[in-house]
């Protein structure tokens, strides 16, 4: 008998072309099943693409490395039948003779006929639509089970024009299925339009009764004290007899130690007729005071496993399904301060600080360890959002389990655009996909697949562009707001907390929980009113985004700039042709950058905007003399940009904003704009501007005013504060310093503290740094540190290029803790040019618990220093080592020379990996790192503690290496 529950089939695939097999599907699973290394058979990536599979083996080059998509045959020179492909595989299953077999694809893109041992099934057509097939009578019990499908390429691909544009010719739009594949202004054609089997198949074994589609919802009383859970789930009898069941719900929470607290358990007994179908609704539960979901930089994500398991009579367990839930409340209004969209969690309102993202990767190779890192990334740039846009993926349960884990709201649209639904050059079809039943067909099985994630903050029906009006329509009726979810006084003026029992039970609505926006620039995002006030889309003046006049809406769900990656990438993903770097051209008093045609296919968007920005790079002196140099300077700028773009933002936090989502935050592809962290998962420096900027409680600098200011986006006030200011030159001395020790912040707000007069000394110097710190008076303990270089008004940055050949000394020291194979590393680093000034006491960097900082808590890294003393170290790493499973604490001092003082700027490490039979030019980065900072600079006397983990490839040695402005080469320190 097999056991009940999932198995996936998710190795073990072999695909072929359609027309290069001759065998017919049945044959396939009966007579003539294909093996490994038999032609035209080849490994398939299953979940994943033909495009990938095509790439796995070679059989075309990477589309993602210099100019290589060009080579590729696209389906619209090619036709269909090109990228339509066999996909083949087998498994095993012993049932018994009551269970029953699912055989499921939660998607296909983008329809497909399957055969399983000699039986076809028309799988129907539309990207996001799970399918499940009961093969019971056609699975062998006993032996091996063969399992051939055939998937077609979209119906309507579309051409991809000469001059490219937003979606091709458009006719993708014609189909239920992603829209940026036909290419858009930040990647190119793919060639396929992702056909394949790109999401999970499995099998799951049930007894007669099985268990589709649970909906968890949680409702709130007493200021939330007082919660309920509500469930409702569909149940099918697949037996030819009356079925008597006990249903069995069960909620847990997770203590230390991997002992789990159960918070409830509840049987309910009803009978299911013969080969039917019902729905049954839970009593509801009862919680006090459970612990609450909150988003990142609110609190903690709490999440309890919900387990529901329906047993028969006679038969025993026939299905089981868990889910981990977050108890949280989620609401939105327009603001009539701001005539933005103002959110709010728990009662409590949300700044929201986020960005837009597409899918992982172009060609749909989706795994659980890269939604991961991808998430977790945001996490350590402080957002609290992301935004699904609609002409990518409805995203997949990894990605919104991760989501759940580290406190992302997401942002989920259908599958309308406007450049693909209604404009462009020709026009598109206004009408969306050619089968409205069809779209909503999959925006239904969408909800239902998503719905129970407490990360999931709000559907909205397309990017730009409203659905067809029948669309809409009925997506406004099938998300309408359950009465306790409308805003909380309803139009009676009845507070709907009194609304006890409410109307209906909540999970009896397909979500009934989230708000429907009609599109992306509507009812409070944008102007509100659908007319084009996202963007911009370049470079911009630094001090403008901080002006009244930069943007004038409350809540901009598009605001995009530059992203180059750092120069190893570049050399990782183009030919040494791709490694120029641009021309400088002048145009008037403003210079022009000419990309080389590589950086052109690649996206590139330039550091300058003629008759608006001055070149950024040029700031730092004269044209950069290569390809290491120009990314460098690049970095600079990504820090700046994205950092006054985030602080800009938050210095009007609701007075003039309630949020804003950037363009965006990684590309899919080896792109080069819009983007933290590049393909390869390397990030640039304005992953570290956005870190900083975003934190939950900062300090910073407003460029237009020069008013310090304090962000507390938390719900406690802050008191008994200080904020401390140095200005720093290139000499190494600190011509001014101020104390603001008055400093008290309410909770959800920004304060202007004073102005940083430095400027308006006798005597400034050009160019200069400025180090903000926010901390305890009781303690001197840092709760907020930020890092300017800043140039006198009308200036620039020049001095700083012959300040790179300035080097001052440095000391490191390390411990690493290894488990497994994965490397953690806590580090010192610290700025020995000079003895710390004896006025303060924050050089030590003692950082405050950061609540929510997940694996990067600088608290638990506390740097003891009174001078230079190994004893204080050992001391700061015997702290450090009772916190971790640790195979290796050797202690390791490194120094770095030098015979200047100053300031260390613009430090970064990366890791890098030392193997036999290494390759002339290859890439050595380990990637990805997580570093709890980057790209940071230390005034003379002051140390920072590091953290930076990572996994390490079989047979590989670590290093970790640092770089920086006024450090040349590379400096291994580990």
């Amino acid at each position: 008998m097999a056991a009940i529950g999932k198995t996936k089939l998710d190795s073990g695939w072999l695909a072929a072309r359609s027309t290069e097999v001759s065998l017919s599907g049945i044959q396939l699973t009966t007579t003539h099943p294909p093996s490994i290394g038999t032609s035209p058979w080849m490994e398939a990536v299953v979940p994943g693409t033909v495009l990938a599979t095509l790439v796995k083996n070679k059989v075309v080059p990477d589309p993602f490395y210099g100019l290589e998509n060009e080579s590729i045959i696209d389906i619209a020179d090619s036709g269909r039948e090109y990228y339509t492909f066999w996909f083949f595989t087998t498994f095993r299953c012993k049932l018994s003779g009551t269970q029953h077999l699912d055989l499921n694809f939660r998607a296909i893109n983008y329809s497909a006929d399957v055969y399983l041992n000699g039986h076809k099934t028309v799988l129907p057509k539309g990207m996001f639509r799970r399918h499940s097939l009961d093969v019971t009578d056609v699975v062998h019990p006993d032996g091996e089970n063969l399992l051939a499908v055939l998937v077609y390429p979209p119906d309507n691909p579309g051409s991809i024009p000469p001059e490219g544009g937003q979606g091709g010719d458009h006719e993708i739009g014609k189909d239920v299925a992603t829209q940026y594949v036909e290419g858009w202004d930040w990647i190119c054609p793919i060639r396929d339009r992702n056909t394949g089997i790109w999401d999970e198949v499995s099998i799951s074994v049930t007894g007669p009764v099985k268990i589709i589609d649970p909906h968890l919802v949680s409702t709130f009383f007493d200021n939330y004290k007082r919660v309920y859970l509500h469930t409702t789930t569909e149940l099918e009898n697949k037996s030819t007899q009356s079925a008597e069941c006990s249903l069995n719900i069960q909620v847990t929470t997770e203590l230390k130690g991997n002992f789990c607290l159960v918070e409830h358990v509840q049987t309910q007994h009803l009978s299911i007729p013969a080969g039917s179908r019902v729905h049954y609704t839970f009593p509801e539960l009862f919680f006090y005071k459970p612990n609450l979901w909150w988003p990142n930089g609110m609190g903690k994500q709490s999440l309890y496993k919900v387990s529901i398991t329906v047993d028969v009579k006679g038969y025993g367990e026939s299905d089981l399904w868990g889910q981990l839930f977050g108890f949280r409340k989620i609401q939105s209004h327009i603001d009539t301060v701001t005539g933005g969209r103002l959110f709010k969690v728990n009662g409590q309102p949300i700044f929201i600080r986020g960005g837009n993202w597409i899918l992982s990767d172009g060609l749909l190779r989706l795994s659980k360890k890269r939604y991961k890192t991808d998430i977790k990334f945001h996490a350590d740039m402080n957002f609290n959002m992301i935004r699904c846009w609609g002409g990518g993926l409805a995203e997949r349960p990894d990605f919104y389990h991760y989501c759940d884990i580290y406190g992302l709201l997401v942002w989920q649209e259908f599958w309308i655009t406007g450049d693909v639904d209604g404009r462009g050059i020709p026009v598109s079809n206004p009408d969306g996909p050619l089968d409205h039943d069809l779209f909503l067909l999959c925006a239904r099985d969408t909800v239902k697949l998503l719905r129970n994630h407490p990360s999931l903050a709000l559907w909205v029906g397309g990017n730009e562009q409203v659905p067809p009006d029948d669309i809409n329509t009925a997506l406004k009726n099938d998300l309408r707001l359950h009465p306790h979810f409308e805003k909380s006084v309803n139009e009676s003026g009845k507070s709907t907390e009194d609304l006890s029992p409410v109307l209906r039970d909540p999970s009896q609505y397909l979500d009934g929980t989230r708000v429907y926006i009609q599109g992306s620039m509507w009812d409070g995002f944008a102007n509100g009113k659908g007319d084009f006030t996202d963007g911009p889309y370049e470079i911009q003046n630094p001090e403008d985004f901080f002006k009244d006049d930069y943007y004038k809406y409350g809540f901009n769900p598009e605001v995009g700039s530059v992203g180059m990656p750092v120069s190893a990438t570049i050399r990782a993903t183009m030919p040494p042709e791709g490694w120029q770097i641009p021309l400088f051209k002048k145009v008037s008093e403003y210079y022009e950058e000419v990309p080389n045609p590589i950086w052109e296919y690649h996206k590139y968007i330039p550091y300058s905007k003629p008759g608006k920005v001055h070149d950024q790079i040029l700031l730092y002196g004269s044209q950069p003399k290569d390809l290491d140099d120009f990314c460098l300077k690049a970095q600079l700028v990504n820090y700046i940009q994205y950092r006054a773009l985030l602080e800009g933002w938050t210095s009007r936090m609701w007075t003039k904003y309630t949020g804003v989502l950037i363009w965006k935050t990684q590309n899919p592809w080896t792109g080069l704009r819009g983007q933290f962290y590049d393909h390869l998962l390397d990030q640039t420096a304005g992953f570290y501007g956005c870190r900083c900027a975003a934190e939950p409680i900062h300090v910073q600098l407003n460029l237009d005013t020069y008013l310090i200011e304090v962000v507390n986006t938390t719900l406690e006030e802050l008191s008994d504060v200080a904020v401390e200011a140095s200005v720093w030159d290139l000499e190494g001395t600190c011509p001014y310093y101020k104390v603001h020790e008055k400093v008290s912040v309410p909770p959800k707000r920004t304060v202007p503290i004073a102005e940083m007069k430095y400027p308006k000394s006798k005597n400034p110097k050009p160019v200069y740094f400025l180090l903000l710190k926010l901390y305890h008076k009781s303690d001197y303990r840092i709760i907020s540190r930020n890092f300017y270089w800043l140039h006198l008004s009308g200036g620039d940055y020049k001095l700083l290029e012959p300040y790179r050949k300035k080097t001052v000394p440095l000391k490191f020291t390390s411990a690493v803790f290894i488990k497994g194979n994965t490397y953690e590393m806590h580090m010192r680093v610290q700025n020995t040019s000079k003895k710390p000034d004896a006025k303060t006491l924050t050089y030590q960097n003692n950082f405050t618990t950061k609540q929510g900082d997940g694996d990067f808590d600088t608290a638990s890294v506390d740097c003891v220093q009174d001078g230079a003393g190994t004893k204080n170290e050992v001391s700061w790493l015997q702290k450090i080592s009772r916190r971790f499973t640790k195979e290796t604490d050797d202690l390791k001092v490194a120094e770095i020379n030098g015979a200047n003082i100053g300031v260390a700027f613009f430090l970064h490490f990366s890791v890098h990996g030392v193997k036999k039979n290494h390759k002339e030019g290859e890439d050595t980065r380990i990637l990805p790192v997580h570093y709890s900072d980057n790209y940071f600079s230390l005034v003379p006397g002051e140390a920072m503690p590091i953290k930076i983990s990572f996994e390490v490839p079989p047979g590989v040695t670590p290093r970790v290496t640092l770089a920086g402005w006024n450090y040349h080469g590379v400096h291994t320190v580990h």
